[in-house]
């Protein structure tokens, strides 16, 4: 069988861009209802995409004064979206740090039953201060200890479902998703993970990842095969270049410049008070990847860009326009292509986890312009030709025996 993309679309409350809530024509509020999420569900299901993708973190946004926030709990959105829909995958992110192993098991394998087996859960470690208070901590966990957890975390998650007598899934279990760019992040994926959320600017480093993921699971007795890598891609599309263009401008514009630089502060893991749009970030404050607290993962992204390029910060925050650092695409749907294509071809990805630019006007484009030109090029599927998540991604169903690669996480502690 010829090898075809596989595309996830992120529903990241309005947007990806910081300022998709004020968009011409967007309702800001969208997000906080039911219906939102349902619509581009459906939306995804028509065009034939292998899953929705829901992003999560415990804790109340503390920028949610400059930009609404992503916090309904995602297995119940998920579950709703199950019953009304029926083929379309289900991936939700649920944090190895502030869960329960055992009850988060449950709620995820139940979820995968009664969808007809169409779950995946994305296995995150939650970096930040604001999720450790909001569980009454002083600190977040060291990043080595938050994937030793992550690691032992996971491990029982899945000898739970090998477990399962009853209620049991039609995918044989779960998918195990998982992104990180760290190399303890890197090192987890190649241990469990099914799926590979990735953020790469650069098509080389992104085959490299791809390679080393891939490597790195056959060290732990797995088929290279059996990983599927989807880099983030954000795309801002337009009938023709000069209005994708417009497009673009038009939402660095409508940006909150404060939420802008408050995220990027929390990805550098310093202040930006006092540094004018004019300078520079001070390269003295910039420390190495692995030494960075956080998410080591946005964090090299953005530290490879001001390595690059030394852009002065207000250059840097268009360039990011308040997203998480994913590679952003403007153009036409016959450009957009191109590009995925070029990455698809050179073994850089294997599809990509979509980020419209704006909800649901960005997806609506995306779904009628861009899907019909890859189709064009036989690069994706017309019809679903399975009814699990595990199908859809060309991923085989696993024996009951629990895997031998999750087996006795060396060192992992509580």
């Amino acid at each position: 069988m010829t090898r075809q993309l596989h595309i996830n679309v992120n529903i990241l409350n309005a947007g990806v861009f910081g300022g998709s809530w004020r968009f011409p024509g967007t309702d800001g509020r969208a997000s906080y209802t039911i219906e939102h999420y349902i619509r581009i569900a459906k939306k995804a299901e028509a065009a034939k995409l292998d899953a929705v993708f829901l992003a999560d973190g415990p804790v109340l946004e503390p920028l949610v004064r400059h930009r609404p926030g992503n916090n309904l709990e995602p297995t119940t959105v998920l579950a709703r979206i199950a019953a009304q829909t029926e083929r379309i995958g289900l991936i939700g992110t649920l944090s190895s740090s502030y869960n329960d192993p055992i009850e988060l098991a449950r709620r995820v394998g139940d979820l995968d039953h009664l969808s007809g087996g169409r779950v995946g859960w994305n296995v995150v470690t939650t970096a930040g201060a604001a999720a450790a208070r909001n569980f009454g901590r002083p600190g977040e966990p060291e990043h080595a200890q938050r994937y030793r957890r992550a690691a032992e975390f996971t491990h029982q998650v899945i000898a739970q479902w090998a477990d399962r007598r009853t209620f049991a899934s039609p995918q044989g279990r779960p998918v195990v998703v998982q992104a990180g760019g760290s190399s303890d992040g890197r090192r987890l994926a190649s241990r469990v993970g099914e799926v590979i959320f990735s953020a790469d600017q650069d098509i080389d480093d992104a085959t490299s990842f791809r390679d080393e993921i891939r490597a790195g699971a056959v060290e732990f007795g797995r088929r290279p095969q059996d990983i599927v890598v989807l880099p983030g891609l954000s795309t801002v599309l337009g009938s023709t270049e000069e209005e994708a263009r417009r497009r673009r401008e038009t939402l660095d514009e409508i940006l909150p410049d404060a939420y802008a630089r408050q995220r990027l502060a929390g990805q550098l893991g310093f202040s930006l008070e006092g540094l004018s749009d004019d300078e520079p970030i001070p390269r003295e404050l910039l420390v190495e990847p692995d030494r960075a607290g956080g998410s080591q993962t946005f964090y090299r992204v953005v530290k490879a860009i001001i390595d690059k390029e030394n852009p002065t910060l207000g250059r840097l925050l268009r360039k990011l326009s308040g997203g998480g650092g994913h590679r952003i695409v403007v153009g036409t749907p016959e450009q957009v292509a191109d590009d995925i294509e070029l990455w698809f071809r050179q073994g850089a990805a294997d599809g990509f986890n979509v980020m419209p630019d704006v909800l649901p006007s960005g997806f609506d484009d995306f779904a009628d312009q861009l899907i019909p030109e890859l189709r064009r090029r036989g690069l994706f599927r017309r019809e679903y030709d399975d009814t699990t998540l595990r199908g859809h991604l060309g991923l085989q169903t696993p024996g009951p025996q629990r895997p031998s690669y999750v087996s006795a996480a060396p060192g992992a502690t509580r």
